[in-house]
């Protein structure tokens, strides 16, 4: 079994800062990708942004592209998403998700619980 636990959210001002956290722990043998999303009420949820954990790179959406940062801590199995520049429409549940293989080679791709990202004045 593997479990996220999502931390960081809370609430903020237009033009601060964030930085959210994601620990994945369990049975994991390998991580193949971590990522972000977030669903604002009344939306769909939205790719915000990817690690690939074997090459480093990093992919975005178009949204946040020049303001959100992913990091990965291999070690510890955790991400960090810091996000610069927030706005209002930057509002919106945060989820993390992780795919990759637990023992014995069993894929799995779990999310986290979710974190409120407000961002109001």
């Amino acid at each position: 079994q593997v479990q996220l636990v999502e931390s960081g959210g809370g609430l903020v001002q237009p033009g601060g800062s964030l930085t959210l956290s994601c620990a994945a722990s369990g049975s994991i043998e390998s991580i193949y990708a971590m990522r972000w999303y977030r669903q604002a009420p009344g939306k769909g949820r939205e790719l915000v942004g990817a690690i690939n954990t074997r090459t480093g790179s990093t992919v975005y959406g178009d949204s946040v592209k020049g303001r959100f940062a992913i990091s990965r801590a291999n070690a510890e199995n955790t991400m960090a998403l810091q996000m610069n520049s927030l706005r209002p429409e930057d509002t919106a549940v945060y989820y993390c998700n992780v795919d990759g293989s637990q023992t014995r080679a069993r894929y799995f791709n779990e999310w986290g619980q979710g974190t409120q990202v407000t961002v109001s004045s």
